[in-house]
């Protein structure tokens, strides 16, 4: 079966390749990528359906993700197992079609990077201080996938360094922004009302130096090589 094919029973296929060739570069206030439909329905309804429990919910964080890391969630080893819809979505993102595509249209190498795909769960209260992902992240990638009132105002906020939102991502469903962190790459989230459940998730190609292996989807990359 080709890594873009339908499982069984579905139709339709892995278009994000495709996807992100025909989408433009937009660059203020730095080079990142706005698109739409970037998961298949069924790796979307498995994120929507998991329910990891109360204590994934984040409210006021301090700004930093970093001061609940005890409670975060990924799609794990252990996740793909029990789910075949995200097995498939993470084998997918990491597929070679994908990360060459990656590579040639934001010209990030990730020949030796790994996949890290982390569900967050945010609700009133939650905000992000301005930051730039920059270090052991080799590429950023942001899927809304929040479903409650005005939730497509819930996307990503694109800052500059002293936190001023000049562009907002959208926060429609399965909708996303994509970037190479830099040092100019500041983003974070503004407070604002969230009523329900803001659900998001984050997509990282991350290099040998990240040490929280057991975040990552299928382990080191050197690993598997």
């Amino acid at each position: 079966m080709r890594p873009d094919a339908p499982l069984p029973g579905q139709t339709g296929s892995f278009t994000l390749p495709d996807r992100l060739r025909h989408t433009p570069a937009a660059t203020y206030p730095f080079a990142h990528w706005m698109l739409e439909n970037v998961l298949e329905p069924p790796a979307c309804d498995a994120l929507v359906d998991w329910n990891p429990g109360e204590s994934a919910i984040a409210g006021d964080v301090g700004g930093r993700r970093e001061t609940r890391n005890a409670f975060r969630v990924f799609v794990d080893p252990a996740v793909r197992a029990r789910d075949a819809r995200l097995d498939r979505m993470a084998t997918l993102l990491d597929s070679d079609p994908m990360r060459q595509t990656f590579e040639a249209i934001c010209g990030s190498p990730l020949d030796e990077a790994a996949l890290r795909l982390e569900l967050c769960l945010d609700t009133d209260g939650f905000w992000l201080e301005p930051h730039t992902d920059i270090g052991a992240k080799k590429l950023t990638l942001l899927i809304s996938l929040s479903t409650g009132e005005d939730a497509q105002q819930w996307g990503t906020d694109l800052m500059t360094p002293q936190g001023e939102s000049v562009a907002r991502a959208s926060g429609v469903f399965n909708s996303g922004v994509l970037f190479i962190p830099s040092d100019k790459t500041w983003h974070g989230f503004v407070q604002r009302p969230i009523r329900g459940t803001r659900r998001t998730l984050i997509v990282n190609f991350v290099d040998k130096n990240w040490r929280a292996v057991h975040e990552l989807a299928f382990g080191p990359r050197m690993a598997r090589a």
